[in-house]
């Protein structure tokens, strides 16, 4: 393990130092793109996972609607809840490797450089 892997030291670092760069443009912009992902895809992960539940609570008929054999619309619809979980994972691992580590790495670079 490098010594760049090491985690800061907490007592390096004082709190008012923290506050600051909380405080600063780079770490406002970070958190903003953090939430400008995080808050719509939340929002309409849940949405569809509402629009499965009520589906599924008042339009049995429609869910029993056969596609294939013996799978059925809410089948269907049900293995798509996973689908979506897998592909919003996979979509917000690749935004937070493009657009927030480096982001956040800078910060941290910045901290570690006033430390020696």
């Amino acid at each position: 393990m490098s010594e760049t892997d090491l985690p800061i030291r907490p007592e390096a670092i004082s709190g008012e130092r923290y506050l600051e760069v909380q405080a600063s443009p780079e770490f406002q912009d970070l958190r903003n793109r953090l939430r400008r992902f995080v808050f719509p895809m939340t929002a309409i992960f849940l949405l569809w996972y509402a629009l499965y539940v009520a589906l599924g609570a008042f339009a049995h008929d429609f869910m029993a609607t056969k596609v294939w054999g013996e799978i059925n619309v809410g089948l269907v619809i049900g293995l798509g809840q996973f689908v979506s979980t897998f592909l919003i994972t996979g979509l917000y691992v690749r935004f937070a490797n493009r657009v927030l580590d480096p982001r956040a790495e800078a910060i941290r670079a910045e901290l570690e450089s006033e430390m020696k």
